[in-house]
């Protein structure tokens, strides 16, 4: 059965909060029904299954699963299909962001950053596979413009997210014909949960530096991924870039 028969699922890591959050809101109210994933934001990711669930009910489903144990990933793949019965997209949002100068770098670091913006990412899509085959689905990497423009300071965080972005163009020619894959790249969209982002200074640096002239917003991301899924049928192995033209005007 193609899926463009049936209401598409889909599956978004990290889904729980900032650009996740968005994205499965976006995605919930163009009609989807979407597998919510969290770590550790068990209550943030429960709380908005209900609120969606409320205005359309069996269409979200919220579980947690550590996305660096990879004996964990098909697990989550098939609790996802077995709730909806398919699978039609993968929206690999999650991830770890931290500085790591190189002369501070650990062992711990890399496996923290290449395992949840790399490593999860492929296995996850790896565990996807066979249903997204079935259903003609999609693979969406939330990468980074900083795979392209490293960022000083955060020399792992560069590393996995170039990663990511060479995933994504592989995966579109592994997978090619059935399953078409992509990726969004963000700007500044949303501050870091962090000290070391709270200098106003700062912020007003990296913003000037966008040819907007502003930050962008969780949705702006929501809305490309949803593109995407949604409405992007002869599109594969491309980085859509949503930066307000941060990365055109270094």
């Amino acid at each position: 059965m193609n899926s463009k028969n049936k209401v598409k699922t889909v599956l978004v890591t990290g889904g729980a909060r900032r650009i996740g959050a968005a994205t499965v809101r976006m995605l919930h109210a163009a009609g989807c029904n979407v597998a919510i994933h969290c770590n550790k934001s068990t209550t943030e990711a429960v709380m908005l299954c209900i609120e969606l669930n409320l205005s359309r009910k069996g269409s979200a489903y919220a579980t947690c699963a550590n996305l660096l144990n990879v004996d964990e990933l098909k697990p989550l793949i098939k609790e996802v299909v077995k709730e909806f019965g398919h699978l039609d997209a993968l929206v690999n949002n999650a991830s770890s962001f931290f500085p790591t100068a190189l002369e501070k770098l650990s062992e711990k670091d890399w496996v923290d950053l290449i395992g949840t913006n790399l490593k999860a990412p492929l296995f996850l899509a790896q565990a996807a596979v066979p249903y997204l085959r079935k259903s003609n689905g999609c693979v969406v990497n939330i990468v980074d413009i900083h795979a392209e423009l490293p960022m000083p300071g955060h020399l792992m965080y560069n590393v996995a997210k170039a990663g990511l972005a060479g995933l994504t163009r592989a995966l579109a020619t592994e997978l090619a014909p059935h399953v078409h894959v992509n990726g969004v790249a963000p700007g500044p969209i949303i501050w870091p949960n962090s000290v070391e982002w709270e200098d106003v200074d700062q912020r007003r640096k990296i913003i000037e530096r966008t040819l907007l002239k502003r930050m962008g917003s969780p949705d702006d991301i929501a809305k490309a991924v949803k593109f995407l899924i949604l409405d992007a049928p002869f599109i594969t192995g491309q980085i859509i870039v949503v930066d307000g033209g941060r990365s055109i005007n270094p």
